[in-house]
């Protein structure tokens, strides 16, 4: 047979209720891939505390990836200290780095000076509006945490993002670094809402 057959799971819609299915999918497609680590994208580390809950006793690794200090006000991390304190006493990673599919190039292209839309900013909104706003987080994140150290580029990672709050997009990825973009195979789309 040259064909394996996988469910794929829809939520009506997308949001922050999905994320402790999310979480559960994740976990049970990593257990049957034999995948070992899973990265979720989260903003104060409720997100990352759901999926941490569901992971408890399965040997699985969390990285957890949050917005850049400075994201919606200079000078500020979102990340709430005593989800932190939660997630690394449990053996969490926890990755801040710069945006890949926005940072430098959103300042470019929103500067009324300069104005226009850039690469970057195209492969991220073709990411958003064609399949779902959680894979580009999901994408973004892995290549986040590959350019950081966190996971290597050899192994398949479950990849987890949502839309504005919580998780609802949960992908089988190969990370690649960000200077080697199209190297990035997202692999399966395990989750995602089917109504944007």
């Amino acid at each position: 047979m040259s064909f394996t057959e996988k469910t794929t799971y829809y939520f009506e819609n997308p949001g922050k209720e999905n994320s402790r299915d999310a979480a559960r999918i994740a976990v049970q497609r990593a257990r049957d891939l034999g995948i070992g680590t899973i990265v979720v994208a989260s903003t104060t580390g409720s997100t990352a505390r759901i999926f941490m809950e569901e992971m408890e006793g399965t040997g699985l690794s969390l990285v957890v990836v949050t917005h850049v200090v400075g994201f919606r006000e200079p000078g500020v991390w979102e990340f709430d200290a005593e989800n932190e304190s939660w997630l690394r006493e449990r053996g969490a990673e926890i990755v801040t780095g710069t945006h890949v599919l926005s940072g430098l190039e959103r300042a470019i292209s929103a500067n009324p000076k300069i104005g226009g839309g850039s690469r970057s900013d195209a492969i991220a909104e073709a990411l958003r509006r064609t399949v779902a706003i959680g894979l580009k987080v999901a994408v973004e994140c892995t290549l986040i945490a590959t350019d950081q150290g966190k996971i290597p580029v050899t192994d398949e990672i479950i990849a987890v993002g949502g839309t504005a709050q919580g998780a609802d997009t949960v992908c089988v990825i190969l990370p690649a670094h960000t200077a080697s973009y199209f190297s990035l195979q997202v692999r399966e789309i395990v989750a995602m809402p089917r109504n944007r």
